[in-house]
């Protein structure tokens, strides 16, 4: 049982807190020990929203050392940037294709940056991309809410446990008028990433 270590970043409204309350649950009851610490800022106005994820034998910290990310998920291609320098030089970053230009960009009169700059940001950190065709794929699924279902579906083709774990724990966990178009997001997210991997 190897130690992993998942920082999960966006802006508020995206479900960045449920996602990575999931994979915490999910870990644990799969016999990890996890630590998980979010911070959420501004969350509710759009603002940044960080949630660290470790899992293993054994954790003693919930908070991700620079440099030592294996997953970075993004559900934003600014946040994913932005926190990219925690990557491993051999970490993966599982970003959607979303643009939300923050406040502070807008106030300033500033430009959200161009996704060439933004893709070539985290390339400095990793060459292992993937990026996700989140807002398509929500579409897809008939939950245009269903995002973070999406980015944990993509995530789990990395992670050594079966899918039928993951379902379990969104039934349980979602409104049931919700259940049937997250897991079809999720296996969307999942299916996107695994026919992208050479």
């Amino acid at each position: 049982m190897k130690n992993e270590n998942i920082l999960i970043v966006g802006v508020g409204g995206q479900g960045v807190i449920l996602a990575s309350d999931t994979v915490a649950e999910i870990g644990m009851n799969n016999g990890y020990d996890v630590k998980k610490s979010d911070s959420i800022g501004m969350a509710q106005r759009g603002g940044s929203v960080v949630s660290h994820v470790r899992w293993g034998e054994r954790v003693f910290s919930p908070i991700i050392k620079l440099g030592e990310v294996d997953y970075l998920v993004g559900f934003e291609k600014l946040e994913a940037a932005r926190w990219s320098h925690y990557l491993k030089p051999e970490g993966t970053a599982i970003v959607a294709n979303v643009e939300i230009p923050p406040a502070s960009l807008l106030s300033a009169n500033m430009s959200y940056p161009a996704h060439e700059e933004l893709i070539g940001t985290i390339t400095t950190r990793t060459e292992n991309i993937h990026l996700v065709p989140a807002t398509d794929i929500c579409r897809k699924a008939g939950n245009p809410r269903a995002l973070n279902m999406v980015m944990i579906g993509a995530l789990s083709v990395f992670l050594d446990l079966e899918e039928s774990i993951w379902s379990g724990d969104i039934r349980g966990r979602l409104r049931p008028d919700f259940v049937d178009s997250s897991l079809k997001a999720f296996s969307l997210g999942a299916e996107n990433v695994r026919k992208n991997i050479i």
